[in-house]
């Protein structure tokens, strides 16, 4: 009979393990014995399952389950928002508030806009002439984000949105993102100052974003608000246009 596993080295082992999906490693081979349970809770397989798998950007950190969870976070990482370019029309917003002729759902420019810095968004929502807002709460059980990693390891969550004007006409914009506990208190909150775009702007489209972190334990949702109206009351969709919507939990 040939060596056993465990007299194989370590540096062997590790990547021989390296090779085992992720969640088997967590599951079944960590139950094998204490040695594969010590590897498996190490940080040095997962430093390499990083690597091979091209997952960069984790900091020099030696604590072993930052490790394992940069990992996880890094494969799961996703834009959480759904339809967040208007291609489904309203469908998944909820709380929806149409003021004047409510929201509309346009193709990219649009009269009067510019293009989008990114070829891969093809529309945007516009609001009228009272204030339409819509919101997303987010479930992160059902996303895959346990209780205890989101109490404990708390990653960072980040909100980004994208707004723009009509060039021939004045609009104001909102954001507000809140995080929830199980019984939806709010446990920590992000509110944009009203922005102001004048009439004869750029139309160019901006970026906001705000990221969560060292939130507290309780954690369970994320409701993601935003909305606007033009400043003109002119009838139609004079207002903010907004598109590119995203949530993301990251390491």
């Amino acid at each position: 009979p040939g060596p056993r596993m465990e007299s194989l080295p370590e540096a062997v082992l590790i990547r021989i393990l390296a090779s085992i999906p992720a969640v088997d490693l967590v599951l079944v081979c960590r139950l094998v014995c204490c040695q594969w349970k010590n590897l498996v809770d190490g940080a040095a397989l997962w430093i390499l399952k990083c690597q091979q798998e091209g997952l960069t950007g984790a900091e020099s950190q030696e604590n072993t389950e930052n490790w394992q969870n940069f990992y996880f976070l890094s494969k799961k990482r996703k834009n959480l928002i759904k339809n967040p370019c208007g291609e489904e029309d309203l469908q998944h917003w909820g709380e929806v508030e149409n003021g004047g002729d409510g929201w509309k759902i346009e193709e990219l420019p649009g009269d009067f806009g510019k293009e989008f810095p990114s070829e891969e968004v093809h529309k945007y929502f516009v609001t009228s002439y009272e204030w339409c807002r819509k919101a997303q709460v987010i479930d992160l059980r059902a996303e895959g984000y346990w209780e205890e990693l989101m109490d404990t390891t708390q990653p960072k969550v980040v909100v980004k949105d994208w707004y723009a004007g009509r060039s021939d006409a004045g609009c104001l914009y909102e954001l507000c993102v809140k995080l929830l506990s199980e019984n939806e208190d709010v446990l920590a909150e992000y509110r944009s100052e009203t922005i102001a775009i004048p009439q004869d702007n750029d139309a160019n489209w901006t970026e906001i974003s705000h990221t969560f972190s060292n939130y507290g334990p309780g954690v369970r949702f994320v409701r993601f608000e935003h909305g606007g109206q033009d400043t003109l009351f002119w009838k139609g969709w004079y207002g903010v246009r907004v598109t590119n919507s995203s949530v993301t939990v990251e390491p």
